[in-house]
């Protein structure tokens, strides 16, 4: 009986998980094969080297946090108000490990040193804003309402997080509701 491989999508996830932690300097062929519990050889299977599953990867967040969480929200169809909510929970859940703001904080750091990476970052970011602006857009006749709605929305998800600030006698929850009703009015 052969010995099972380690398929490869969990080589892709442990690089993710690693990235995420450690930065594109974390994600180590060695390191991944004792986090994953096997040899390095298997990994020789999939990939011809390190770069070559650094860009699927970056293949399995791009999908991950655009064409697969547009699918997601809209499968249950509804208005643009209704999709908008679901997106506001979708993001506001995190998702999977692969929509995690961490990885989305360490990956847009990355694009600052690396064109290829900061390529990707704005056509992921490009595709997630058609997409509010698609959204917001079918119940904002103005132009720049839209854009300013779009901006704000694309902010909170890439930025609440780092917000360390108090919200005076409100909860973040409470502020992030109150923000959310503005934005669907």
């Amino acid at each position: 009986m052969g010995a099972v491989r380690t398929p490869r999508e969990k080589w892709i996830e442990e690089g993710l998980r690693a990235l995420a932690a450690g930065g594109p300097e974390a994600v180590r062929v060695e390191v991944l094969a004792q986090a994953l519990g096997v040899s390095k050889g298997g990994f020789y299977g999939y990939f011809r080297n390190r770069a070559a599953l650094l860009e699927e990867m970056l293949d399995t967040w791009e999908r991950g946090v655009s064409d697969d969480v547009i699918e997601e929200i809209e499968r249950d169809g509804g208005d643009a108000r209704e999709r908008l909510e679901r997106l506001f929970d979708y993001v506001g859940g995190h998702g999977t490990h692969v929509t995690s703001p961490a990885l989305e904080l360490t990956i847009r750091d990355w694009a600052r040193r690396d064109e290829i990476v900061a390529g990707r970052l704005r056509r992921v970011d490009n595709r997630r804003m058609d997409y509010l602006r698609g959204l917001y857009g079918a119940f904002c006749p103005d132009e720049g309402d839209v854009e300013a709605r779009c901006l704000i929305s694309f902010s909170l998800r890439v930025g609440d997080h780092l917000i360390a600030a108090d919200n005076g006698p409100r909860s973040r929850t409470e502020v992030l509701a109150a923000v959310r009703k503005r934005l669907l009015a």
